[in-house]
């Protein structure tokens, strides 16, 4: 695998949609109504809501893409590299908007790391590392101070990751999944 780890493109937005729809249903718990998953999928990881985070000034989204040749012709050539995506980043530069998030986060220039998705495939292979690493590195430039994200109480796996890359359970929140208000932990990494 040739791992290419890039700032998202408008270009981007179809793909990302698509690896959000696989991701996204990995991160609830297994007792949410598939039909509650689909419509918040398609009411904010369609490629029209990517177009729009893309456009947003205060957003930035990353991508991993695998730049290996997908094939070889029968005479042993190379045919042309289609990159193919397999994880995503986004960051949001802005105060929390919920009360529950504001209250916790309270340090002026605390960035949002808002969506950190890694194709099934990949997991366990490091490309979810690598571009949490680049993210967080890109965050550091930028000058942040601290950075916060939400995860579900009962995703045990996702919360092990984030701890792994510096973050800390400072509280909750209530996450609104269409009519489930789900319970998410705070998690916080200084910088």
């Amino acid at each position: 695998m040739q791992l290419s780890i890039r700032r998202a493109r408008a270009s981007d937005a179809e793909a990302l949609a698509a690896l959000a729809a696989l991701t996204f249903p990995l991160a609830c718990p297994p007792e949410t109504p598939a039909t509650e998953i689909a419509a918040f999928i398609e009411e904010h990881l369609s490629p029209k809501n990517f177009r729009a985070y893309l456009a947003d000034p205060c957003r930035v989204l990353f991508t991993a893409q695998d730049q290996s040749p997908q094939d070889q012709s029968p005479h042993g050539q190379e045919l042309a590299t289609v990159p193919r995506l397999l994880a995503y980043t986004m960051v949001v530069d802005a105060p929390p908007a919920a009360a529950d998030v504001a209250a916790l986060i309270t340090e002026p220039g605390a960035v949002e790391f808002s969506k950190c998705y890694a194709h099934p495939d990949t997991h366990g292979s490091g490309v979810a590392s690598a571009i949490m690493s680049a993210t967080l590195q890109w965050i550091g430039v930028q000058g942040q101070r601290p950075t916060w994200l939400g995860v579900n109480s009962k995703n045990v796996r996702a919360q092990a990751f984030y701890r792994k890359h510096g973050f800390a359970v400072v509280g909750t929140r209530s996450f609104q999944l269409r009519s489930r208000a789900e319970h998410d932990f705070v998690m916080v990494r200084s910088s």
